[in-house]
């Protein structure tokens, strides 16, 4: 087998291809042939040290996969050679084979390629936990997503519009907006990347503007940074801003405006909430596949990278450069 490894702490430039024997599944554990690696802001800051998961070295990132059962270890039921599953993995992803525990498995259709498989839970899991469970968002409300153009980010668009919502997508350049509108955005904005007092003024504006009435009734954050405060100062009566990430930083919130808008600041921790409601998490996924079936919810895979070349996707990842998904895939040797 083959895999991408963090030999130390560092940027993409750090991993290593590496060659290793296959590995062999123990106890209740199966081995996957890994045919495609979904790639997500996590697995940048796990090389680096920076995620609340710190795997020890030698490690290859990638969080989530999709591939074939090749062989089951001893007391292992459930799954059979040959069987297309997917799983979230936190890490491991980037490598030919990998063992995986066979309760975090997940079979998938066989009208569902690989690569879209390997795009689908940790980005519609994310969104849909946090519009349906921790939001509660209703058909008619408005959905402001910052950071739209990501992974997450289109995935919120999408789940928004099939939720029965009006989409505002916010994003940083009119490449990304044209992308955020082909996905299903109703409304877009382009702030500024550099988010000074007039131009945070200037963005809480055009949201008010464009979401009309009260303001928006629920926030997605998956930015953070200078851009949570004029998002916050754009919220409805009873409103709903969920955090859920913090590329550009962790924002500093002056907590005198949710008492003002009588709103709800709401975390967003979906690998939690997967292991601490398991029966939740299974609920979601039905939907999903179900809304995936109905053909209103399709991960957005912009660039695809073979396993050698995956350092590159991860630096893309850090540049916040991506359209959608980009994935890894492994080839069929």
């Amino acid at each position: 087998m083959q895999a991408l490894l963090s030999v130390a702490p560092g940027g993409p430039e750090t991993l290593e291809l590496t060659t290793l024997p296959d590995p062999t599944p123990k106890s209740r554990e199966i081995l996957v042939r890994v045919r495609a690696a979904g790639v997500n802001f996590p697995d940048t800051l796990m090389i680096n040290d920076l995620y609340q998961i710190k795997p020890p070295r030698p490690f290859a990132p990638g969080g989530e996969i999709s591939g074939d059962v090749i062989a089951l270890g001893p007391d292992t039921s459930g799954f059979a050679v040959g069987d297309r599953v997917l799983a979230l993995t936190g890490y491991g992803g980037f490598s030919t084979h990998l063992n995986i525990k066979a309760q975090a498995a997940i079979p998938f259709p066989a009208s569902m390629p690989y690569d879209d498989a390997a795009c689908f839970v940790f980005t519609y899991g994310t969104s849909y936990h946090a519009l349906k469970d921790r939001a509660a968002l209703r058909a008619g409300e408005t959905l402001l997503v910052l950071g739209a153009a990501g992974g997450v980010g289109s995935a919120a668009i999408e789940l928004g519009k099939a939720m029965g919502a009006r989409v505002i997508a916010a994003v940083s350049s009119t490449d990304k907006a044209a992308f955020c509108k082909s996905v299903g955005a109703d409304e877009t904005i382009v702030y500024a990347r550099d988010m000074t007092h007039e131009a945070q003024k200037e963005l809480s504006a055009q949201i008010k503007a464009l979401a009309g009435g009260d303001g928006v009734d629920v926030v997605y954050d998956a930015v953070g940074g200078d851009y949570a405060e004029p998002a916050l100062r754009s919220m409805a009566w009873n409103g709903r801003f969920l955090v859920v990430g913090f590329p550009a930083g962790i924002p500093k919130i002056p907590l005198n405006l949710p008492l003002l808008k009588g709103c709800q600041v709401v975390g967003v921790f979906w690998g939690a909430s997967v292991f601490r409601d398991p029966a939740g998490h299974a609920s979601n996924m039905k939907d999903l596949f179900d809304l995936y079936g109905k053909g209103q919810i399709k991960p957005r895979i912009s660039q695809r990278f073979d396993l050698p070349q995956a350092a590159q996707a991860l630096t893309l990842l850090g540049d916040r450069t991506v359209l959608g998904k980009v994935v890894v895939t492994m080839g069929d040797g």
